[in-house]
């Protein structure tokens, strides 16, 4: 392997604060991110809990050039960059690797399903090979319940033979440990880097030579995902998982994008925050309220947070 820095950890699919227009709002962005980092969460920008494909090219390419003239350190990033139109993913892409991101998270090509390994083999090769960089890793993005076009093994393994540099890793939001095992078991001693899509799993991963999580819930609870990263082998690291995943929980009961940023605006004491752009809606007063209470409840906190 190169002498390119990989990325490791817990990551946070940013959520992405709009003005009341629905324009992206990147001074709130920027605040996140830094809020983020201090907290030891590296920043997956425009994943799926960033309403990512409600974004256009050029204003995630806004955004991530916002971030890096605020000083946010690109090493600490691995934007999504997957888009449906073969050029939008190559002109992301690009665009990552010139400010020095440390990977690119890559959906598949969505739109078009049951399509074949040969058609997405062929789309991630034309990505590589147009970007035309040797610093580029490419983190392979599998989350079948949302783009119902999967990642499978077989792919995995030709892409990896035939740009063992760029093919770096991937994420599995599948929701089946099984599925995540699987990876782990094949391709995780040959330094593929395999990172669980819920923090749910997160200490299975680390137990099988994971690389650590990519999930929405860092957004709100980013501390504690990331203590149990830093101290898995730990004698109380099951009952930190038990812990985060209560707090999941919570989350999950709710839309979850909706929900996240919900919290953000309680605990900042921001209300822009509960804007989302369509055709996804903010949560109601009263699921707010339930929301709030519930966390309440169970002692969730955002430290540092507001101010």
């Amino acid at each position: 392997m190169s002498d390119v820095q990989r990325i490791s950890g817990v990551l946070s699919p940013v959520v992405t604060p709009f003005r009341p227009d629905l324009s992206p709002d990147p001074d709130r962005f920027v605040r996140h991110c830094r809020w983020l980092l201090s907290q030891n969460v590296g920043l997956a920008v425009f994943g799926t809990n960033s309403e990512a494909n409600s974004l256009s090219v050029d204003e995630r390419i806004e955004l991530l050039d916002r971030l890096v003239s605020a000083g946010v350190d690109p090493a600490r990033m691995m934007p999504g960059t997957g888009c449906c139109a073969l050029t939008d993913s190559v002109r992301l892409t690009a665009h990552a690797v010139k400010l020095g991101c440390a990977g690119a998270l890559m959906l598949p090509p969505f739109y078009y399903k049951g399509v074949s390994d040969e058609g997405l083999f062929r789309s991630f090769a034309e990505i590589v090979e147009r970007v035309g960089e040797a610093r580029l890793r490419v983190y392979l993005y599998h989350i079948p319940p949302v783009a119902q076009v999967p990642i499978t093994l077989g792919l995995v393994e030709r892409l990896l033979k035939a740009y063992p540099e760029q093919t770096a890793g991937m994420k599995d939001s599948s929701g089946d440990w099984a599925n995540t095992r699987a990876f782990l078991d094949a391709f995780a001693s040959a330094g593929f880097d395999v990172f669980a899509g819920s923090e749910t799993f997160l200490l299975r991963n680390m137990r099988h030579g994971g690389a650590g999580c990519i999930s929405a819930t860092a957004n709100v609870h980013p501390g504690p995902i990331a203590r149990l990263f830093d101290t898995w082998r730990a004698a109380d690291a099951d009952a930190q998982q038990a812990r985060l995943d209560e707090i999941r929980a919570v989350f999950q009961a709710f839309p979850m994008i909706p929900a996240l940023k919900a919290a953000i605006a309680h605990h900042a004491g921001d209300p822009a925050w509960t804007t989302v752009r369509p055709p996804l809606v903010a949560l109601t007063a009263e699921q707010t309220g339930a929301l709030v209470r519930e966390l309440d409840e169970k002692g969730f906190a955002m430290p540092g947070l507001r101010g």
